[in-house]
């Protein structure tokens, strides 16, 4: 399947993420409002400095580099405001891993600017524990544990080709890309459509990317590459979940029904991605976060970038707002 056929099947409201509506209205005033455990998203002028007019206009348009690089508009923050003040799309106090400011505040991952419609593929081979899509929490997104404590999450996506609880290899196609979420719709056309690319490790975000002596999480370092025909890969190694300190880390929520629709989740590892997946994208609605992992993790390379080789060659980074 081409990007173009498939970007032709797509619907407004798959790339959106706009059905059902009446819970798109629900999420999208929780996210301008917030609740009694979740505080309001925060912006103001600087915000303006995450958009890149011309990359946005072109990469709707469907057009690509002529060296297939894809451009990333926005990096992992490595000094992020704190977690109370709420999500914040201001830049205040940002750093990416080169010491440059192609971030915003509360940034947590990397950003690839992609026509609507590409093909979105595994990082690493992994098994999917989740697929949602919250309207202010980056749209349909795609959610794979490889094992090592690593997860990778794909956001703003159309429309998922996989189905929770699916082996996957690397490089298979998981999703195709849209703009789904409230932050394409209040700043469309001027935001550029992205993949957000994010990494846990441990349960925790992480920059897959190298900042000073710390290994990469990229297997081609800070340079990364999408996946080779015939990498040989070793086998996953399943993840050691530890059921204790999941009860014990969802007995930490403070709300209610989530509390209880986490403890209804029978299978182990999906019932610890909910989790993951509450406590990282709600973190104000937990007292505390202690580790669901038997034991910690080193970061090591592992990841490819999430696209085809027939799409895409390497990165570049877009100019900074």
């Amino acid at each position: 399947m081409t990007s173009a056929t498939a970007r032709a099947r797509l619907s407004l409201g798959e790339t959106f993420g706009l059905a059902p509506l009446p819970v798109r209205a629900r999420e999208a005033w929780l996210a301008l409002r917030g609740d009694a455990g979740v505080p309001a998203t925060r912006f103001g002028l600087s915000s303006l400095g995450i958009l890149h007019p011309a990359l946005s206009l072109r990469t709707w348009l469907g057009l690509r580099r002529g060296d297939r690089r894809v451009p990333i508009s926005c990096l992992y923050n490595h000094t992020p405001t704190p977690l109370a003040d709420g999500w914040s799309v201001r830049k205040t106090q940002v750093r990416d891993f080169r010491g440059g400011r192609l971030t915003y505040d509360s940034h947590n991952g990397t950003d690839f600017a992609v026509p609507v419609g590409t093909v979105v593929v595994a990082a690493a081979p992994g098994v999917v524990q989740r697929i949602s899509s919250e309207f202010n929490r980056g749209g349909l997104k795609v959610f794979i544990d490889h094992g090592r404590g690593l997860i990778t999450t794909s956001n703003h996506l159309a429309r998922p080709l996989v189905e929770v609880g699916q082996r996957v290899t690397r490089g298979q196609p998981i999703a195709l890309s849209g703009y789904s979420g409230l932050d394409a719709v209040v700043a469309f056309p001027w935001s550029v459509p992205h993949v957000h690319f994010n990494v846990w490790l441990d349960g925790e975000y992480v920059d897959p990317f190298a900042a000073g002596d710390e290994p990469p999480l990229w297997l081609h370092g800070n340079q990364p590459r999408p996946a080779a025909a015939g990498l040989a890969e070793p086998p996953v190694t399943p993840t050691a979940w530890d059921p204790a300190a999941i009860a014990g880390a969802i007995d930490r929520c403070s709300d209610l029904a989530t509390r209880q629709a986490l403890g209804r989740e029978r299978d182990l590892g999906r019932r610890a991605m909910d989790l993951l997946f509450v406590r990282n994208y709600y973190p104000t609605r937990f007292d505390g976060r202690p580790p669901v992992y038997p034991e910690a993790h080193p970061r090591q390379p592992w990841l490819t970038l999430p696209f085809r080789a027939a799409d895409c060659a390497g990165i570049t980074f877009a100019a900074e707002g």
